[in-house]
């Protein structure tokens, strides 16, 4: 067990410890916050405001900024989920291409062990920054106006942190282990940087891609995962816009909102609920594991 513990220890203290890997890491939730400055805030704010005609008496100004920064904030969530936990992963890599995989094998350590060492400091140092974004997103948000957001759903958002390292961390382990150096490692985290945040409508909402573009990016865990962080941390606001215009408009703008920014999951032309939802992601999980071992295990007995 201390080997274990060593082990894992040193995963995450050598991520953490690469001031520049730690940035790379976030690269994703990095554009994600410029494109938003520079004129995705903009347009949210322009499309809420078109929905709003006639209801500009029972919707603030200060509403629709706080609805329009919560959705930032839940693709930024998203994002890290995604690009931190490969980043870390690549550490197998780097040990593999410096041969310390051999000096790891050599040790009493069980290959099991090892793999799960791997994942579990990937997941701990995804759980750890994730956190970190949204404890201080959550209260730069709170300084700013009320956020309507109950103390259950900020619990169940951590703990959707949790899931959703899990998830990512045990697909990417399945992903990582076929590359043989670092450079081509990181030349999939640019593509991934860029195309992630397309696929979880960090960018764009996925309602403004077709349905079968829709469906493809709904395969993934992580547009799971984002969807259910913007349920969890918007529905309160929309609750109380919803209040507040009073049943005048038969609920439709909250309706709208939900279409526009992917509130749901669409599936081959079907909505999925979120628990289902929850449930994908962590079944997607428990298989990525699996696989994860199966390979790992295959891949270590050639090198044996």
């Amino acid at each position: 067990m201390r080997g274990f513990l060593g082990l894992t220890k040193r995963n995450i203290l050598v991520y953490f410890k690469d001031f520049q890997a730690v940035i790379f890491s976030l690269m994703t939730s990095i554009i994600v916050f410029a494109l938003y400055l520079l004129f995705l805030k903009d347009s949210y704010v322009e499309s809420i405001e078109n929905s709003m005609k006639g209801l500009e008496d029972y919707i603030t100004s200060g509403n629709v900024e706080m609805l329009v920064n919560l959705i930032l904030l839940t693709g930024i969530l998203g994002s890290a989920l995604i690009t931190v936990p490969y980043n870390c992963l690549t550490t197998i890599v780097s040990d593999k291409e410096k041969k310390i995989d051999y000096d790891i094998l050599a040790t009493p350590i069980k290959r099991w062990k090892i793999i799960v060492s791997y994942f579990l400091s990937a997941t701990i140092s995804a759980i750890i920054m994730s956190s970190i974004i949204l404890t201080t997103g959550l209260l730069i948000l709170k300084s700013m106006g009320d956020l309507y957001i109950s103390s259950q759903s900020v619990a169940y958002a951590y703990l959707l942190i949790v899931v959703g390292a899990c998830s990512t961390t045990a697909l990417f382990m399945i992903v990582i282990m076929f590359f043989k150096t670092v450079s081509s490692a990181g030349a999939f985290s640019g593509l991934l940087s860029a195309a992630s945040g397309f696929v979880i409508g960090a960018y764009i909402p996925t309602s403004e891609f077709s349905e079968e573009v829709q469906t493809f990016c709904n395969i993934f865990p992580g547009t799971h995962t984002t969807v259910v962080f913007r349920n969890l941390l918007i529905k309160g606001l929309l609750k109380h816009i919803d209040n507040e215009i009073g049943g005048i408009d038969k609920g439709n703008f909250v309706k709208g909102m939900k279409e526009t920014f992917a509130f749901n999951i669409s599936f081959l032309g079907d909505k999925i609920k979120l628990s289902d939802s929850v449930l994908y992601v962590i079944i997607m999980t428990f298989v990525s594991v699996l696989v994860m071992i199966f390979v790992y295990n295959k891949t270590y007995k050639r090198k044996s």
